[in-house]
């Protein structure tokens, strides 16, 4: 798939509030899978790299990773009154059926058929999760490390966390410094 597809913007406000309550209403706890293939694939409102770019800053601003990005992408069309739009569609519809579906759980949580149902959800969000990590490398390819060095570091990323259960800060913080060193040295 080509990187480089032409962009396209949201119509109005309602478009932005309307596509995002959708894009929150697909998915519950993990939609990055979902965010990608609506917002560059299907809409086009972002290139590959773009929302490559976009992602990352979303991962490290305070808040959950698709609010950060709703927020950036309304901010990026329509200002301020856009990202409220889309941050309105992110949250609006979801909170309520949350909050109907807490009350509910709240009678069933015990049951062997709703515990049995989260367990197999757990496993679809990690599928979804790594089925995205493999669409997005292609985004690598205009990475400045190059892909190979990016996937290196991705590897000391999991095998930090996930096998020697360093605490996320310190991974990030140290493979981090050390990425936006090379990088620096790179562009410089």
């Amino acid at each position: 798939m080509s990187t480089e597809l032409p962009s396209q913007r949201p119509t109005s406000l309602a478009d932005l509030y309307i596509s995002f309550t959708i894009l929150a209403l697909q998915g519950f706890g993990g939609v990055l899978a979902i965010v990608q293939r609506e917002m560059v694939e299907r809409k086009r409102w972002l290139t590959m790299e773009e929302f490559v770019e976009d992602w990352a800053v979303a991962q490290i601003l305070p808040g959950p990773n698709v609010v950060n990005l709703s927020l950036m992408i309304g901010h990026r069309h329509f200002g301020l009154r856009g990202a409220m739009a889309a941050l309105a569609g992110m949250l609006s519809i979801p909170l309520l059926l949350v909050l109907v579906l807490a009350v509910i759980y709240a009678q069933f949580a015990s049951h062997p058929g709703v515990v049995g149902a989260l367990r197999g959800m757990s496993a679809v969000t990690a599928g979804l999760i790594i089925a995205t990590a493999l669409k997005l490398i292609p985004a690598l390819k205009n990475n400045p490390l190059g892909r190979n060095i990016a996937l290196v570091f991705t590897a000391l990323c999991f095998v930090g966390i996930a096998l020697l259960r360093l605490p996320l800060a310190y991974v990030l913080f140290g493979l981090g410094s050390i990425t936006c060193a090379l990088i620096y040295r790179r562009l410089k």
